[in-house]
């Protein structure tokens, strides 16, 4: 595990490509590639809008149901830095996921400290490595929740 996250850590640009073909893939056929594959944790498709620019992306996440709507988290495979979607998201929290071929609107928000604890372990058991990403991150990775917007 080390191994693969150091080369990814050399290689932001080429997952970052991976990314956005990912993402393509998933919306292109509503789903039905991308959001589970045999074996990997399920995916949705999350909206966000640069904090700075107002440009649109979109970005793949592993994601756990949590009540009428979901979780993600913030790792970057465990890298020290947050991911660049997490501050967009901080700047603009009502976006868009797709799950499956189902789109909501959500607002997002960072879990406090008793939801952190209950999630955690479920989020370490939809994906392990979570885990190894927390102590290789050396920060408090967030944990974000995705509401239905009201």
């Amino acid at each position: 595990m080390d191994a693969l996250l150091r080369w990814a850590d050399r290689n932001w640009w080429l997952l970052g490509r991976v990314t956005r073909l990912h993402a393509a893939v998933y919306r292109a056929t509503r789903g039905v590639v991308g959001h589970r594959f045999p074996g990997a944790p399920p995916v949705l498709l999350l909206d966000h809008r640069g904090a700075r620019t107002g440009t649109a992306r979109t970005t793949p996440l592993v994601y756990a149901a949590y009540g009428d709507g979901f979780v993600v988290v913030a790792s970057k495979g465990g890298h020290p830095r947050h991911p660049a979607w997490l501050h967009n998201l901080r700047a603009h929290p009502l976006t868009r996921v797709q799950v499956g071929a189902r789109r909501h609107t959500v607002r997002v928000r960072e879990a406090d400290a008793a939801e952190r604890g209950r999630l955690w372990p479920v989020l370490v058991g939809v994906y392990g490595p979570f885990e190894t990403y927390r102590r290789r991150a050396g920060r408090d990775i967030p944990l974000l929740v995705l509401e239905p917007a009201r």
